[in-house]
């Protein structure tokens, strides 16, 4: 499939963006916290308590200006209604709006904001820090992502508790909708199978952090790096987070 968009596409304007979440949120039910400001862009946590026993189920997206069918696919995803009463959510949409300002990777400091978790230099993780310090352990951790020179769709699993894998129901479902990575080596990890690599997860072994370590070491004990290729249509990456999403809350709800 012939590229159609590039990795410095420009679809998020953060401070219209950030308005249009709340709103949405709010509309859905969640609680809106602004937990930080970053060149006049507020940080958003959004939460949404159903009383009862119930999943505790994380979601962040937007750590790289760079990656927008993240942010975007929560944006649908609350906007459609699929954050309902089958789990207590916590979503973090828009963790780097400077970066979609800019079009980069990074922030306005030039610092990869997903390797800032272990010394947290920047503002935006030190915020986000304070805030996921006051929250409960999750049940599920999704971290959304997009990767530039993938080929195709695949996650990372942190399971260290050998949970039952939610990896293998998100593949099939994303599967339908986008193909699948068919290298089997990236970043120099190796894929255990189609779509699936499983990193060393222990933070000790880990010097740079990306959030999903951090959240690995404070905050859950399963967690998904989800990645889609940058180079394929924008709506073709939305709708494999969408699926991906929808497949992991399915099955941690049987679990």
């Amino acid at each position: 499939m012939p590229p159609v968009s590039s990795p410095s596409e420009n679809v998020i304007e953060p401070r219209s963006f950030a308005l249009r979440l709340e709103a949405a949120a709010r509309a859905a039910g969640f609680r809106v916290e602004r937990f930080g400001e970053a060149a006049g862009c507020p940080l958003l946590a959004l939460t949404r308590r159903t009383p009862g026993p119930r999943p505790r189920i994380y979601l962040s997206a937007g750590i790289h200006g760079d990656e927008p069918a993240s942010p975007l696919a929560l944006l649908a995803a609350i906007e459609a209604g699929e954050f309902d009463d089958r789990a207590v959510w916590f979503l973090c949409p828009l963790l780097n709006p400077v970066g979609f300002i800019r079009r980069t990777r990074e922030n306005a400091d030039g610092l990869d904001l997903n390797r800032d978790y272990k010394a947290l230099r920047s503002l935006e993780i030190q915020a986000h820090a304070r805030w996921l310090q006051r929250q409960p352990n999750f049940d599920l951790a999704l971290c959304l992502h997009e990767d530039w020179e993938a080929k195709g769709f695949y996650l990372y699993e942190l399971n260290p508790a050998a949970r039952a894998s939610l990896a293998p129901p998100m593949i099939d479902a994303v599967s339908k909708v986008c193909p699948l990575e068919t290298a089997t080596v990236i970043d120099g990890r190796t894929i255990a199978q189609p779509g699936i690599i499983r990193p060393i997860d222990d933070p000790l072994l880990r010097e740079a952090w990306p959030e999903s370590i951090y959240l690995r070491a404070h905050h859950t004990r399963l967690g998904y790096t989800i990645e889609t290729p940058s180079s394929f249509p924008l709506a073709q990456r939305i709708a494999a987070h969408r699926a991906a999403i929808a497949a992991a809350i399915d099955h941690v709800q049987s679990s």
